[in-house]
Parts: C-alpha cells; sequence; structure tokens
C-alpha cells in the first residue's frame, strides 16, 4: 500500500462519511447517468423512425420515454447534487474537527512548522478532502454501474455492439484516467508545497506590512511573492493540461467506439438480423455511455490530491505530543501546593534546567526574575504541563500532575502567556473565555481589575466593543491587560504570568507589579518578568541562574515559597 493510500484510510477511520447518505448519493447519480443514456438513445430511435414518417401514433410510447427520462433527469440530477455535496460538507466539518483534536495536543510542544504551513494545512489541504467522495470515489462507481447497464441493453440488441462498446468504455475508463494520473503526479505531489509557501510568504507580508514600509524591503518582499505566485502557477498550468489530455482521449475514444458500434450496426442491419431505428438508438447509445466515464480522469486528479493533502495532513498528526494525558487520571487534588521538585530539562542537549525546585502555596505571591532564554517561561511550561520534565516531578496537592486529567489541571493552574490569543470578538468574550458562564458585572469587575476600567467606561460600546482580528484595534499593554483580566476572571487556584508587564510603560508595569500580588488573592501567584525592580510587594522574589532557584537580592522575605 502507498503512503498515499495509508494516509488516506487514516482519514477515513479518523471521520467516516455516511455511509448511507454516500450509497444513496452513488445510485441517485447513476439513476440520473441512466437517464441521460436513455434520453439520448430514446431520441435516437424517435429521430429514426420518425424519419421514415410513420402514423403519429406509433411514434406515442417514443415520445412519452423521451419526455420521461428528460424529466427525471433533471430531478434526479437535483436529488444527486444535493445528497453528494452533503454528504461532502459533512465530511468536510468532520475531518476539519477530527484534524483539530488531533493537533490540539500537540500545539504546547514544537510542531517545527510555521504559520503558513500550519495554517495550509488546516485550512487548504482540509478542504482538499471534501473531493474525496465527491469527486474521488463517487464516479468510478456511478460509471461501473452506468456502463454496466449500459453494455447489458446493447448486449440484448446486437451482442457485437455491446462488445465494442464494453472495449471503448474500458479503454476510456481505466486507461485514460491512469495517463491523466501519471502525467499529473509531478505536478499534484508539488502543489500543496508550493501553497503552502505562497502562503507563509503572503502571510508574512500582510502581518509585517508596517515593518516593511519603514525598513524600505516592501518591493523585495513582493518580488518574492510574486515569484512563489509563479512557481505555484506553473505547476497549476501543468496540472491543468494533464486534464485536457484526458478530455481529448475521452472524446477520442468516444467516436472511435460510435464508429465501431455503427460499422457492426450496418453489418447487422444488412444481413438483416437488426431494425434499421435500432441501428440510431445503438449509435446515440454509444455516444450517451460516455459521459459516465468522462470524469474519470478528473477522479483520478482529485484522488491524486487528497492522497497528498491526506499525506500531509498525518505528517502533522503523526507528530509526538509533548505530553500525553493518562488513561486513567486520577481526581483532582481540592486543594494543596504547587511543588516542582528537582526539574531536570535540556534542549536538543543543551541543559536549561538542573535541579529548579520550588512550593508555591496559595495566597502566596512570587516573582520570578532572570534573563532572556535562562528558562522561566519553560518553568512556567512544566507546571501547567505543556511539556514534561526529562527528570524530577510536578506535583499538585501531592498528586503527580502526569496522572491528572489536562484540562483539569490547566483549570486548576492557568498561564497566561505574553502572547495570549485575542479573538475577533468583544472584549467581553475574549475576557468570558476563562468562564463562558459569568455575567457582565463579573467581566467588568476582573476588567477593573486588570486596570482597565477607565479605558472600558470610555468606549461607546463598553464591553462589547470588538477588538479586532487579532486584537488589532487594542494597544500591547491593553492586550496583555485583557489577558490578565481573563486569567482573574477564571477559577484556577495559581496564575503563572508569562511577562505581565511586556507593552507596558515602565510607570504603568510598576503599578500593575505593585497590585498584582493582591489582585491574586487567596490565588497563588508567579510572575515572570526580566527586571527585578517593583517587586516589593510579592513575598519573595527569585532568580532562576544557570538553571537553578535562588533568592534574588530584593523583594522581602516570607516562607511563603521555599526552595529547596
Amino acid at each position: 500500500m502507498t503512503a498515499g493510500a495509508h494516509a488516506l484510510r487514516r482519514v477515513v477511520a479518523l471521520a467516516p462519511p455516511a455511509w448511507g447518505r454516500l450509497a444513496l448519493g452513488v445510485l441517485l447519480g447513476t439513476l440520473t447517468l441512466l437517464t441521460a443514456v436513455g434520453l439520448l438513445t430514446a431520441s435516437g430511435a424517435l429521430i429514426s423512425k420518425a424519419a421514415l414518417q410513420p402514423p403519429i401514433l406509433t411514434l406515442g410510447l417514443l415520445i412519452v420515454a423521451v419526455r420521461a427520462f428528460g424529466l427525471a433527469r433533471a430531478c434526479l440530477r437535483y436529488g444527486e447534487r444535493l445528497v453528494t455535496h452533503d454528504v461532502a460538507f459533512r465530511q468536510l466539518a468532520a475531518v476539519r474537527s477530527g484534524f483539530y483534536r488531533r493537533l490540539a495536543p500537540l500545539v504546547p510542544g514544537d510542531l517545527r512548522l510555521g504559520q503558513g504551513q500550519l495554517l495550509t494545512r488546516f485550512v487548504q489541504d482540509v478542504d482538499t478532502l471534501q473531493h474525496l467522495w465527491l469527486r474521488a470515489a463517487g464516479p468510478p462507481l456511478m460509471a461501473v454501474l452506468t456502463a454496466l447497464v449500459a453494455v447489458a441493453f446493447a448486449w440484448t440488441v446486437l451482442p457485437a455492439a455491446a462488445v465494442a462498446l464494453a472495449i471503448g468504455l474500458g479503454v476510456a475508463g481505466t486507461v485514460l484516467p491512469a495517463l491523466t494520473a501519471a502525467l499529473g503526479r509531478a505536478a499534484a505531489r508539488r502543489q500543496a508545497a508550493l501553497r503552502a509557501d505562497l502562503t507563509t510568504e503572503l502571510l508574512e507580508v500582510v502581518q509585517a506590512a508596517p515593518e516593511l514600509v519603514v525598513a524600505g524591503r516592501g518591493p523585495e518582499r513582493e518580488a518574492r511573492l510574486a515569484a512563489a505566485d509563479a512557481r505555484l502557477r506553473r505547476v497549476a498550468v501543468r496540472d491543468a493540461l494533464a486534464g485536457s489530455v484526458a478530455i481529448a482521449g475521452g472524446s477520442l475514444v468516444q467516436g472511435v467506439t460510435a464508429l465501431a458500434v455503427a460499422v457492426v450496426g450496418i453489418q447487422a442491419l444488412g444481413a438483416g438480423s437488426l431494425d434499421g431505428v435500432l441501428l440510431a438508438a445503438l449509435v446515440f447509445l454509444a455516444l450517451a455511455s460516455f459521459e459516465a466515464v468522462a470524469p474519470l480522469g478528473g477522479a483520478a486528479q482529485h484522488l491524486q490530491s487528497c492522497a497528498a493533502a491526506a499525506t500531509r495532513l498525518t505528517e502533522v498528526t503523526d507528530a509526538r505530543p509533548a505530553v500525553r494525558a493518562p488513561a486513567t487520571p486520577r481526581p483532582l487534588p481540592a486543594a494543596g501546593d504547587l511543588v516542582a521538585d528537582d526539574l531536570h530539562l535540556a534542549f536538543d542537549g543543551r541543559p536549561v534546567l538542573r535541579g529548579a525546585s520550588l512550593v508555591l502555596r496559595p495566597g502566596a505571591s512570587v516573582a520570578l526574575v532572570g534573563p532572556s532564554g535562562s528558562g522561566k517561561s519553560t518553568l512556567a511550561h512544566l507546571l501547567v504541563r505543556f511539556r514534561d520534565p526529562d527528570a524530577g516531578t510536578v506535583t499538585l496537592g501531592g498528586e503527580d500532575v502526569r496522572d491528572l486529567d489536562l484540562d483539569e489541571l490547566r483549570g486548576a493552574v492557568r498561564l497566561i502567556a505574553q502572547d495570549d490569543r485575542l479573538f475577533t470578538t468583544t472584549v467581553a468574550e475574549n475576557v468570558r473565555l476563562a468562564r463562558p458562564d459569568a455575567g457582565d458585572e463579573e467581566v467588568a469587575a476582573a476588567l477593573h481589575d486588570a486596570g482597565l476600567g477607565p479605558w472600558i467606561a470610555g468606549l461607546p460600546e463598553g464591553l462589547r466593543t470588538l477588538v479586532g482580528e487579532d486584537g488589532a484595534q487594542v494597544s500591547g499593554g491593553q492586550r496583555q491587560r485583557i489577558a490578565l483580566a481573563r486569567g482573574l476572571l477564571s477559577e484556577a487556584r495559581f496564575l503563572l504570568l508569562d511577562e505581565p508587564t511586556a507593552h507596558l510603560d515602565p510607570e504603568a508595569a510598576d503599578d500593575l507589579l505593585r497590585d498584582l500580588p493582591a489582585l491574586a488573592g487567596r490565588r497563588g501567584l508567579l510572575a515572570v518578568v526580566h527586571q527585578a525592580r517593583g517587586l516589593e510587594a510579592f513575598d519573595e522574589v527569585l532568580e532562576l541562574r544557570d538553571g537553578r532557584l535562588v533568592r534574588a537580592d530584593c523583594g522581602s522575605s516570607a516562607v511563603a515559597l521555599s526552595i529547596r
């Protein structure tokens, strides 16, 4: 089994289609094709018989058949499109949800993918898979069923014509799609990667447009974007040319088959074994039957595209999660300290933590200082189990966090990152993300505690003010305080703040640090900061030095936190 086929099987297992709806869609599609064949066959017989100028009543059956096939074709086509598109969109939703469920546990770790690559796989590759059943798997099934009925009907009229029709349909249904697939395989393989490159370039240009303009690098990035687009366009044109080969080849085979049926029909007509009216019907039957196999070249291309997309998606979901949830999680302790005991961690062989230990009690406020890259954020990630240490343990209330449910743990120990995401909705909904059942008064109180009360009061829409795409309508400091309000609204027992003063001016940063311990209340508080200033209100100030926690020179001495 090829890698693409294996990936497709895994995608089907991840999000199986509604088999009943799929079978109904194939049945309606087959009936649609058969009514089209019947319409053209009956029309050929009617035209041929009408040319003999018989009594009008003798044409009644053929006239009724033509009308019936015409009306049925339209109704069946509508029903087929309705059902198959319903299957495709349901499948698309299921694949997207299934991929997100696989992706979410991987996010705290290192996916080694840029935003553009990840966006391409989550959007374009997932969207490509909607064609799996509608345009890749469905047409071959419909073609086989339609061809069998058409050949069987031709056999009852003239076996020799049935043989010619079967050969023509076989060539058009197997050889031409295989040729199309071979011609388009290389292009289909490269299109996904080129689309990802183009998306990455476009995303970087859009996000960094002001900086590029200021630096005078706009024309350079514009040229890079145009080059990426040109590479994708060349491959897309090559792929389209491969599809045109199938169309041209199909027309050629269709004409040759109709000619072959006409030749054997004329011979049978001369021998007196075939009625002249049926000769026209057979020729029209041969022409109409190729409507069933015409989409097979495109189906082969769609199948390749789906296989490539499935392979790229499984490359992401096959990544090993940074942490794994326990099969049978232990109950979350109702109370207790958050303890890190002798933590060791290395990245690519470079030690980051070398025996870091601490005990953080509810109600304690601790500031953690140290230079960039010293491992402060890494320590916070270990406490919420975004990753596991190489050695040592983290416990909550005496229970190893590796034995606890991940959602429950992260509900009790909440990390507020420096780059917390703001969603394209209102200020209130962004804060309410921490506790969806919170009322407007509670949201407003959290924002007030975070220092945004006057700002909210001065907004015409108040809490219902939109923050824009990714928080584009608020400043960096306001973004940081909204994230803080989100943490204050939560029911977490411990708050871990990673650079809470980022994007704030020195005076505002000092004010926030002075207020944080009081705002935390009974919660345990660990604030990761760069500079050891304005930390007088904290119970203890620690420094991460050479992978170990030591008491810093500033701050008051308290028993809220002990270093082992």
